[in-house]
This record gives structure tokens, C-alpha cells and sequence, in this order.
């Protein structure tokens, strides 16, 4: 009930965000609302066996962890978004990620808050706050306050395995030219 709430809300401010006041409706921005409305869909258990590695689905569908100081984005540093793997709903941007000892790329804030969701983990003996996406219901990592190497104190702790980065130089032709003023 609670995700069907969320997913009507974020369609309305999708609308909003698309139709500024004044601007026209035309076809063009009909196909584009469509087409962003169906771009955060989660794909069947079938068809994620497909398409992720086998370590992406343990990480993202399993709850899992990749190996730390020896994954993709841990020391990416490059201009642009990182987007759930799954979904592709935009998560992270570079302006967002800092290096941080802790061997997995580190955020200390998120797009929009409404596109991660915060759920107690007490696995392994440890009290700690697992990350997901909300659509996509992807296991992303944990977040940790008081991180003294966080401009902020939050650590968004993720798999680079739950994520894709896409370049700044990318960002328009791949339906995210919209997020570009993030990265200014």
C-alpha cells in the first residue's frame, strides 16, 4: 500500500517536474512522461537471471555483499550519475560521492530521499540500516552517521555491483539530460 503511494507520488511530481507553467503540451513531452513512467519498472526474476552478472543478482536480489577495495566504483571519481541497476532510476550523482576508506563507493546524500528506502538490518550480529531502491526494491548497501570522512556525517556505504554509472557526456542520450544540472 505503502509503495503504491510512493510510486503515485512520484508519477505526479514526474508531471510537474516534466510541464513547467507556461510550457505546451505537445506530443513530444506526452512520449517522454510515457516513456520515463515505464523506464523504472523492475523486470521479472527470469529476466534479471539474464541480464545481471551473477554476483549483480546475489548483491542486488540476495541482499549480498561484493568484496570491498576491489569493486568497480570505489575509486571512481569521473563526472556523471549512478543509476540502480535494475531499474535504471537515477540514485547518486558524482557532486555526491567522496572517497572514503571504507572499500565501496561512499554517498553522502542521494538524489531524492524518496528513491531509497531505510530498513533495519540486524543480520550477522549487528545492528545497521540496509539501503534499497524504492522501485526496483534493489539491495543497495547500508548507510552509517557519524562518518568523520563525510562532508556531512552520512555514509551512504553501496555496492558498485547494484549500480551503473552513466557519464555526464551520456546523461542526455541515455534520458537523463535532465539530471544534468545536478552535476553543475
Amino acid at each position: 500500500m505503502i509503495s503504491a503511494i510512493l510510486r503515485m507520488l512520484m508519477a505526479i511530481m514526474l508531471v510537474f517536474g516534466l510541464l513547467m507553467p507556461g510550457q505546451q503540451t505537445t506530443e513530444g513531452n506526452q512520449i517522454a512522461m510515457k516513456e520515463q513512467s515505464k523506464q523504472y519498472t523492475k523486470p521479472s526474476d527470469e529476466e534479471l537471471r539474464k541480464t545481471l552478472s551473477p554476483l549483480q543478482y546475489h548483491v542486488t536480489q540476495e541482499a549480498g555483499t561484493e568484496h570491498p577495495y576491489t569493486n568497480e566504483y570505489w575509486q571512481h571519481s569521473a563526472p556523471g550519475i549512478y543509476v540502480d541497476i535494475v531499474t535504471g532510476e537515477p540514485l547518486f550523482t558524482s557532486k555526491q560521492k567522496y572517497q572514503s576508506s571504507c572499500g565501496w563507493p561512499a554517498f553522502f546524500d542521494s538524489i531524492e530521499d524518496a528513491r531509497i528506502r531505510e530498513i533495519e538490518d540486524l543480520s550477522y550480529g549487528m545492528k545497521r540500516t540496509e539501503v534499497r531502491s524504492t522501485l526496483g526494491d534493489t539491495h543497495l548497501g547500508h548507510v552509517f552517521e557519524n562518518d568523520p570522512e563525510s562532508p556531512n556525517g552520512i555514509r551512504y556505504c553501496i555496492n558498485s555491483a547494484s549500480l551503473r554509472f552513466i557519464p555526464k557526456d551520456q546523461m542526455e542520450q541515455e534520458g537523463y539530460g535532465d539530471l544534468l544540472k545536478d552535476l553543475d
